[in-house]
């Protein structure tokens, strides 16, 4: 599927009218079996890609280059939407700008660009934001760095939890003003939050990590909510079962004796084996087994 379709498929996610959970995705196998489990879109998350490339927290140390590249990877491995967190943008606006271009380029559905002052800065413990004036700037840049004009680009702000609700719903207006194609929403902790900034805006809106009593569908599609994440167990479950294999094997468990290991059925779907077999007959002669 070319990429365009991809991002065709993310914005009427966007424009439609039901609130859809996303799977969490951070690599080849995984985003081909959200695929297969018919997820409409995937979310890589920045503390996942953290994990995944880099086996280190979500502080800011994964590049540009690392991010595109894995983008790059699923992006092969299937055709699935993939929504990216791209931090900060890895720098200023013009940073932002060329990592629009790369994430464009390595078949990112739509990215999120957000006004966290990252890295963090010396001495400063609590989260900070950058100035509304300079989100306004960042988010022109992506805008201005998007070579196919159906990539989705998101404005992400946390300030209702890191300055105030009145900060959130001024720069959620000024970034809405800039034309960007959504609003990605964190930190929100109650309905009221969610009602003023909903009620103070017109984008579809993402809605970040938010408590159970916002978990209605119903009342979330009424407040223009189009995709509600979920946290990212996978790749918990799977480093959890990682260190569990390992672990036993390592107390003289025996290979034949481990449980909860993938099928060769299910391993034959993830890595497209069947696919393979018929390229193989196909350009290389190989007769089928």
């Amino acid at each position: 599927m070319a990429f365009r379709q991809r991002r065709e498929k993310l914005r009427a996610i966007l424009a439609g009218s039901a609130c859809i959970r996303p799977g969490s995705v951070y690599d080849a196998i995984s985003i081909r079996i959200a695929e297969d489990l018919g997820f409409e879109v995937g979310m890589f998350g920045g503390s996942v890609a953290s994990l995944a490339v880099l086996g280190d927290p979500d502080v800011a140390l994964i590049t540009l280059t690392e991010l595109a590249e894995q983008m790059r990877r699923m992006s092969r491995a299937a055709s699935l939407p993939v929504l990216v967190d791209a931090d900060h943008g890895y720098g200023n606006a013009l940073n932002v700008r060329r990592t629009v271009q790369e994430l464009d380029t390595a078949g990112a559905g739509g990215l999120t660009i957000e006004d966290t002052l990252l890295p963090q800065a010396f001495g400063e413990a609590k989260t900070q934001l950058i100035s509304l004036e300079e989100g306004v700037g960042k988010m022109k840049a992506a805008l201005d760095g998007r070579g196919d004009p159906s990539l989705v680009i998101l404005a992400r702000t946390g300030a209702t939890s890191i300055t105030s609700l009145g900060d959130a719903v001024e720069r959620a207006r000024a970034y809405e003003a800039t034309g960007v194609d959504g609003l990605f929403l964190t930190g929100i902790k109650s309905r009221d939050e969610l009602d003023a900034l909903a009620a103070a805006t017109r984008l579809p809106i993402v809605l970040g990590g938010a408590p159970e009593e916002m978990s209605d569908p119903d009342y979330l599609r009424e407040r223009r909510v189009k995709i509600a994440l979920q946290g990212h167990a996978p790749i918990a479950a799977a480093t959890q079962a990682v260190y569990e294999t390992l672990k036993a094997l390592r107390e003289g468990t025996s290979p034949k004796q481990l449980k909860g290991l993938a099928s060769a059925e299910l391993t034959g779907r993830v890595t497209r084996e069947a696919a393979t077999k018929a390229r193989s007959a196909a350009f290389l002669g190989l007769k089928q087994p």
